[in-house]
Order: structure tokens, then C-alpha cells, then sequence
């Protein structure tokens, strides 16, 4: 050693450097560490209550049911603390050293986004949490492929949609509140977000573990938002997805979603289909945002407001009655010439939406006059020019303007 010269090493390459890198890895817990562990163990227990609660939903003992339910519940808690302790004792600590895989990378930025939402709201943040927490945890068992895969499906299914429901009770008790335009806008997003979350991911699960004629009934229209799941969507194909789910959420959600939220949501797509037909300057896109329209004012009118028994004023409800009557003649048109019911079954949708908007003529004076021009390309109105008869002559517009002492626009 002292017949040779010294060399100066990095120390972060030095034999001991390299030991302790490696131990400060070793001593992190990690999916088949202790905190993994912990957390099958969890699961097994949790999986097991939730066996006893299935057999105990035909007991009659109701205070036996009882407390099966809240050993369930007790359980339950402790797994989901268990995944949180996980992802803060191994994961963060992964993320800081940099040894992260890009799956826990994405899990702990969700996971700061899940938590951010406490700021705002404890309610959604305590659905969103929970649900965080589960999707995570069936992730890592889809993963790993162990022998409770198909039990823990069951499990994951019904807790999820449990959640989920949870989630659109409280969106729907959101806008009875007294909200600001925006505000209201950013809930109906949220309320259609939730529901293409759960029919993208929860709903096959349903189909799979628990097949039952409810989803039967929804499986056309499931496989038509399919369609959506793929690709880049225009605006016009964002509101065509929203309606199919809010046609599916009125089979799956009818106490999370009650009707007069349902009615809302609606509103709402009216709003952005009238909109994007007047905004658009292209015809093609106008005429595919029209015949949307046509779809959606049928699915209001004839899935929504026809299950509707209370009406807040007795107007409107004698006002959708002879509108259900002149739908219903249509119907029984399409049997003898099928074109003219299309035909008559556009005028009355047109003129049905047409009297709505009316009511807020400085609103909607651009979409008034489209349907107007909508119309008479129909037959049903004749454009007038700027002229009248008066006292059995023609007056101009300027005698007009005259007379009433109005602007000509």
C-alpha cells in the first residue's frame, strides 16, 4: 500500500457507500415486504367477513345481521388503513430514492390529487379516497393473479358500486344548493365523470361476477358507449356519451341520481347541443349536432318526463300532456307512412323547444332563429318580408319604423 500512490474515489462509489445504498433499499418496505404482508392479511380477513355478511342477508335475526354488518364495516377500515399505511411507508419513500416503479410513481400522484380534494369537501373526499385506495389494492391482486382473484371481485364490485352511489347522493344534494353558474356546471361534469368511471371500470366487473336482467336490460346501450372509449371525441360526440350515460344511470342509479337531478342533466345537454349547433360554421357539423338534438329532446321527453309524476306547476305538466298526445299520434302514423311521422315527429320536437326558449328571448334569440329557419324548410312557417298591409296598402319599412317609431334591425 505505501509503495503505491493514493487515488482519490467518489465516494458514492466506495465499497461502503455501496452497502449502505443498498440496505436503505433493502429497508424499505415493499409489495413482498412487511407493509405487503399486512396487507394480504387484511384482505383475507376482510374477505372472509364479507362471506359471512352474503350468508347472513337471509338471517332473520336482525340484531345478529347487525353485527356481522359492523365486523364487516370494522374490518374493512383496518384493510383500507392498512393500503394508506403502504403507500406512505413504502411508496413515498420508493418515489424520494428513486426507485419507484412507473406504476407507484402513478399511484402516489393520485393519491396527492385524492387528498387535495379534503381542502374542498370532506364528502368527496372521503368517497374518492376510499375508492383510490380499493382500485389500488385490485390492481395489485389482478396483478399478482392469486387464488382470491374471483372472490375478491365480488367483493370489490359490491364496495365499489356502494361508493359510487354514495359519490352521486352527494353531487345531487350539491345542486340543491344555492350554486353560482359555474359551480353548477363544474358538479354536472363531476356527476358525468363518475358515471363513465363506473361504467368504464366497475360495470364490466358487475356484468362478470353477478350477471342479473338489470344488466341485461343496459347491455345495447353499454356496448354503444363503447364507441366512445376509443379515440379523440369532438364536442358533439362528448354530448352523445353523456346521454347514453345518463340513459344507463336511470336503470343503475335511480336513488343515487333521483329524476329531478336526472332532469337537470339533461337541461344541461339541451344547453350545449343548442349551443354547438350555432356555434359551428361548418353544415356538415351543424346537421350532425341537429340530428343529436332530435335524439336528445326524445330521450328527455319520452325516457325522463313521462316517469314524471310531480310537477312544480300544474302549466307544465298539462303543457307535456298534449305534447305526449301529439308524440303518441305520430307513433301510430309510423305504422301506415314511416317518413311523414320522421318528418312530423322533427316539427313537433322543434316547436316543442322552440316555445321553451322563447321564454328568454335576449338568451336565445341566435337558436330561435335557427329553428325558425328549421321551420319553414319543414312546411310549417313562411318567411314575411319587412313589409305589412295597412289600410289596404303596402307601407315600407320605413312607414313602419315610422309609425311605431321602432329600429329596423
Amino acid at each position: 500500500m505505501e509503495e503505491r500512490s493514493l487515488k482519490i474515489y467518489d465516494s458514492e462509489k466506495t465499497f461502503f457507500s455501496k452497502i449502505t445504498s443498498t440496505l436503505s433499499k433493502l429497508l424499505i418496505p415493499t409489495k413482498v415486504g412487511i407493509n405487503g404482508v399486512m396487507i394480504s392479511m387484511k384482505r383475507n380477513n376482510v374477505l372472509r367477513a364479507y362471506d359471512n355478511y352474503i350468508e347472513a342477508e337471509n338471517l332473520e335475526d336482525t340484531a345478529k345481521k347487525e353485527n356481522i354488518t359492523k365486523k364487516l364495516d370494522d374490518i374493512y377500515a383496518l384493510y383500507l388503513e392498512s393500503i394508506d399505511k403502504y403507500i406512505m411507508d413504502s411508496i413515498y419513500k420508493k418515489v424520494k430514492n428513486e426507485t419507484a416503479t412507473e406504476f407507484e410513481k402513478e399511484a402516489l400522484s393520485q393519491y396527492y390529487a385524492v387528498t387535495h380534494l379534503k381542502e374542498n369537501g370532506y364528502t368527496e373526499y372521503k368517497y374518492r379516497k376510499q375508492m383510490y385506495l380499493l382500485r389500488l389494492d385490485y390492481e395489485t391482486v389482478t396483478n399478482t393473479k392469486t387464488k382470491i382473484l374471483d372472490k375478491y371481485k365480488k367483493f370489490y364490485a359490491m364496495e365499489m358500486e356502494v361508493l359510487y352511489k354514495g359519490l352521486l347522493k352527494h353531487y345531487s344534494i350539491r345542486l340543491a344548493d344555492r350554486l353560482s353558474d359555474n359551480e353548477k356546471c363544474e358538479v354536472y361534469q363531476k356527476i358525468f365523470k363518475t358515471l363513465e368511471e363506473y361504467i368504464s371500470s366497475i360495470l364490466p366487473i358487475k356484468l362478470e361476477v353477478e350477471p342479473n336482467d338489470t344488466y341485461k336490460e343496459i347491455i345495447d346501450e353499454y356496448n354503444n358507449f363503447e364507441r366512445f372509449s376509443v379515440g379523440k371525441l369532438d364536442q358533439n360526440d362528448t354530448i352523445e356519451k353523456n346521454m347514453i350515460l345518463l340513459g344507463i344511470s336511470r336503470k343503475l342509479f335511480t336513488h343515487s341520481l333521483p329524476l329531478v337531478v336526472a332532469e337537470q342533466c339533461y337541461e344541461k345537454l339541451l344547453e350545449d347541443i343548442r349551443s354547438l349547433m350555432v356555434d359551428t360554421k361548418v353544415l356538415r357539423k351543424q346537421e350532425k349536432a341537429y340530428s343529436l338534438f332530435i335524439h336528445i329532446v326524445e330521450e328527455f321527453n319520452v325516457q325522463l318526463l313521462s316517469t314524471k309524476i310531480y310537477w312544480s306547476k300544474p302549466s307544465d305538466r298539462d303543457a307535456y300532456k298534449e305534447f305526449w298526445k301529439k308524440y303518441q299520434e305520430i307513433n301510430n302514423l309510423k305504422e301506415t307512412n314511416e317518413e311523414e311521422a320522421l318528418k312530423q315527429k322533427e316539427i313537433l320536437f322543434v316547436k316543442n323547444d322552440l316555445q321553451n326558449v322563447e321564454k328568454d328571448e335576449n338568451k336565445y334569440y341566435r337558436i330561435i332563429k335557427f329553428y325558425k329557419n328549421k321551420l319553414v324548410e319543414l312546411g310549417v312557417m313562411r318567411k314575411l318580408s319587412n313589409s305589412c298591409v295597412s289600410g289596404g296598402k303596402y307601407v315600407g319599412a320605413d312607414k313602419i319604423k315610422k309609425i311605431r317609431n321602432l329600429k329596423v334591425v
